[in-house]
């Protein structure tokens, strides 16, 4: 059975989940799992086709098709597996599908509502299709406490308990500004959006953090005390020269070590040079 992986991304948009969930797949994939990645956006758009590039990036086109969200072409290709229509979804296309629905009477005139209908609709597109994959890694789009994304945040929170125990974890990327007056990083944000995501019901299990500077052993045990979460699962995410040393670079601070861990399997093998 698939295990399950949800990234979440606080404190501001653009920090690179798309690249963060991107790296960690290509990490599974070279100590030998096979993995999906699936890309949830929470904005209205049907999808990113009639979007401008100037707000969103550029539309990323699968093989079957279908116009996609940017953060797909990473996922193809750091893991050399191609991505398709059902990888990725908005709430747009969800709504469409559920007031179709509704005008069909296939709810037998029951009142839609966010919980359960919608919810239920993003639990069904995340588990559909996940047969022969070790690994699915579900990134969600947009930032901790953006309203649009409450349902989607609502839906993976659910899926933690409906699945069976150990068969999820919760990645939460984040923010440490460094303040050049204080001559330090700040670990304020980074507490402020785990506290968010914790009022909604989800405990992170790792905390991915960017920074442009080593995070000094203190701030790390700082961040871990007040995250509720292991010393060990406050990652350090620096700047790189290319995003393609990314993989490299989180392999070396310990992420795919750290995930594995959190699904308590303690026998994977090295990753493939």
């Amino acid at each position: 059975m698939a295990r399950y992986i949800f990234i979440t991304g606080g404190v501001v948009s653009s920090l690179g989940k798309g690249l963060a969930s991107a790296a960690l797949g290509a990490l599974l994939q070279a100590r030998g799992y096979s993995v999906r990645l699936r890309k949830l956006d929470p904005y209205l758009n049907v999808d990113p086709g009639t979007m401008s590039p100037y707000q969103h990036g550029e539309v990323y086109v699968t093989d079957d098709g279908a116009e996609t969200d940017l953060d797909l072409g990473h996922y193809e290709r750091f893991t050399g597996r191609a991505a398709n229509q059902q990888d990725n979804i908005t709430t747009g296309r969800l709504y469409q599908d559920i007031i179709a629905k509704e005008r069909r009477g296939d709810y037998l005139g029951a009142t839609v509502q966010v919980i359960p209908h919608v919810t239920d609709a993003i639990k069904e597109f995340v588990l559909d299709g996940n047969d022969g994959y070790d690994f699915v890694l579900c990134e969600i789009g947009g930032t901790v406490g953006d309203i649009e994304g409450l349902p989607f945040l609502e839906a993976i929170r659910q899926l933690g308990n409906d699945l069976p125990r150990g068969s999820c974890v919760y990645l939460h990327l984040t923010l440490l500004p460094f303040i050049p007056s204080a001559g330090e990083l700040k670990t304020k944000p980074t507490q402020h959006s785990v506290k968010e995501l914790r009022s909604i019901g989800i405990q992170p299990d790792i905390l991915l953090c960017r920074a442009d500077r080593e995070i000094p052993e203190n701030e790390r045990r700082k961040i871990a005390l007040f995250c509720n979460v292991r010393p060990s699962a406050v990652v350090q995410a620096l700047d790189v020269a290319s995003i393609y040393n990314v993989p490299l670079a989180y392999h070396q601070e310990g992420l795919d070590d750290e995930v594995l861990a959190a699904f308590g399997i303690d026998d994977a093998p090295p990753p493939r040079t």
